[in-house]
This record gives structure tokens, C-alpha cells and sequence, in this order.
């Protein structure tokens, strides 16, 4: 447990963000902000009145003041404008810059030293602007989209199996797009590659689920997007860092070069998570396919960054 995980975003992913936190007692305080006044207490207050059944300690504050952020050991960005149906990830690329530069001002001003976490979309492209704006150290900021990815894998995995999702483990690299590479090479069931369970058309077609799950959700939602799963990745990724167990988990990081990738950029890897952020961006032996699959979506990934700095949204 640490003493404070500040939560940027009051809507449907950082309010039930807010609830997991609370409910696994990862922090002494959670605090959510939003620039809606109510929101943010609202949601506090109606999810303090659960702790009694809930069982947890933890205290809840919502509010409208960045000050109250201030000294969070970990602080989860959610602010920005979610997809509607017909929309891609990558049309929310202008208005979410300029959402996520004001939000991330006030993170640094008030909590520069935390573990920072993005989530609004385009994912990797979200963090390189975090990145560019705060000035965090590389291991302290990273995006939450592979967790989130893998886990849609592995959901699917265990459907057509027909066996339970504890059965399975799955993983998901690259940008958090419709170019994501899920590794089939490393996806299995009960330590058997999928690839020895399914033919090829079967493992293509889960694939494509996977890669098109956020869109499949917003054209039933209509009014809105994923949050129960994407909340539920956000503190897979808060419980590794809080508890040190150096769990190694597909994140956006800062590719350091590994994989043959752009040393600057942010993309989707497996990193090892511990108390000081990302300790290690693990390079796993990637199958041909799955390697050139990887350096096309850094590519995308690099030119969403590019266009930031073409039309100067920094």
C-alpha cells in the first residue's frame, strides 16, 4: 500500500478506476479529479458508503482542485474525450493533446515526482505528449493499452477453447490500435501455444476480434466506450508497482531501442514493473512475422507523433 494514487478523470474509466483501487486497498488515499463540479465527489461519496460491505479503509476524495494531488506516489491520467461509433482511435488525436497538455501541467506542478499512468487515446501517442509536457523520467511514465489488449485476447482465447480464463495467458504488443500485434507465439492455454490448438483461420479470426475489441464495444455502447476491462488493466498495472512483485506486463514504454524500434519512441513492449516504475523493458525472441508486425505499428505509433509536432500542438 502506498500513501496516495491521485486519478485524473471522473468518468466511466477513472470512476471505476477509483472503485478497484479502493476495493484492493492499494493506497491509504485515492483521489479523483475532475473539472466537473459533483462528479468527482459524487462518485467518492457513493462508493465510501460501500466500504462498510466492501470491507476497505481506504479513503476516497473527490474534487475539482489539482492541489489535492499534490505528493501522489502514483497518478492515472483518464482525462480525454472518448470514440464514438465510426471513430478510430487516432480521430481523437488533436483534442486529446490539448486535454492531456493541461492535465499533465498540473500533474507536474503538483505531483513531479509520481509513477505516471496514461490512458486516454491515441494510447502511445498520449504518453510521448505526458512525456514531453512533464518531463518524467523515462521508467516513471508509461500508457496502459497492451494489459488491456492481452486480456481481450485471452477472453476470446478461452471462449473458443471452452475452458476457463485462468487457463489461459495471452500477450498483446505495439500501439494500442487496429495495428496491435497480439503474439500467438506466446499465447497459450495451460502452457500449450495456441498455435497448436487451433488452426489457422480460427487464431486469424481472434486476432482481428482483438484488435477491432475497443470498436466492437463502442458500436454497442453507442454513447460511449470500454471502461470495466480497460479500469481493471489500469490497477493490473498499479497493483505491480505498488507490491514490487516485478511482474512483467505489455505496456507503453519508452522502447529504448530494443526490438530494432525507435529509441524515442513509446510503443507497447513487455516491461518489468516494480516500485520505481518500469525496471526493465524485457525483449522477448519474436517469430519473423510478429517482429516486422511490430516495427509497422511503431511505425504508425511515429507518425501519430509526428503530426503533434507538425501542427505544433506542443
Amino acid at each position: 500500500m502506498v500513501d496516495k494514487i491521485s486519478v485524473i478523470g471522473a468518468g466511466m474509466v477513472g470512476g471505476t478506476t477509483m472503485q478497484r483501487l479502493a476495493e484492493k486497498e492499494l493506497a491509504k488515499t485515492v483521489v479523483v479529479v475532475d473539472i466537473v463540479e459533483g462528479l468527482p465527489q459524487g462518485k467518492a461519496l457513493d462508493e465510501m458508503e460501500a466500504a462498510p460491505i466492501e470491507g476497505f479503509d481506504t479513503e476516497i476524495i473527490g474534487t475539482n482542485d489539482y492541489k489535492d494531488i499534490e505528493n501522489s506516489d502514483i497518478v492515472i491520467i483518464t482525462s480525454g474525450m472518448p470514440r464514438k461509433p465510426g471513430m478510430s482511435r487516432d480521430d481523437l488525436l488533436e483534442k486529446n493533446v490539448k486535454i492531456m497538455k493541461d492535465v499533465t501541467e498540473q500533474v507536474a506542478k503538483y505531483s513531479p515526482n509520481a509513477i505516471i499512468i496514461v490512458v486516454a487515446n491515441p494510447l502511445d501517442a498520449m504518453v510521448y505528449t505526458a512525456k514531453k509536457i512533464g518531463g518524467f523520467p523515462d521508467q516513471k511514465i508509461m500508457g496502459q493499452a497492451g494489459c488491456l489488449d492481452s486480456t481481450r485476447f485471452a477472453r476470446f482465447i478461452a471462449w473458443e477453447a471452452k475452458c476457463s480464463v485462468k487457463a489461459v495467458q495471452a500477450m498483446t504488443l505495439g500501439g494500442h490500435g487496429d495495428d496491435m500485434v497480439p503474439l500467438t507465439s506466446y499465447s497459450t492455454v495451460r502452457g500449450v501455444p495456441i498455435t497448436k490448438i487451433f488452426d489457422k483461420e480460427t487464431i486469424d479470426r481472434l486476432v482481428e476480434r482483438t484488435r477491432k475489441g475497443g470498436g466492437e464495444i463502442v458500436s454497442l455502447l453507442k454513447t460511449g466506450s470500454a471502461f470495466f476491462a480497460t479500469a481493471s488493466a489500469v490497477v493490473q498495472m498499479v497493483e505491480a508497482i505498488v507490491k514490487d512483485s516485478h511482474d512483467i506486463l505489455p505496456c507503453a514504454v519508452k522502447t529504448q531501442g530494443k526490438y530494432g524500434l525507435d529509441p524515442d519512441l513509446f510503443v507497447g513492449l513487455p516491461a518489468k514493473l516494480g516500485k520505481n516504475g518500469v525496471e526493465e523493458v524485457v525483449e522477448l525472441e519474436l517469430t519473423e512475422e510478429e517482429l516486422n508486425a511490430l516495427k509497422a505499428s511503431a511505425e504508425h505509433v511515429r507518425q501519430l507523433c509526428n503530426r503533434i509536432e507538425e501542427l505544433k500542438l506542443l
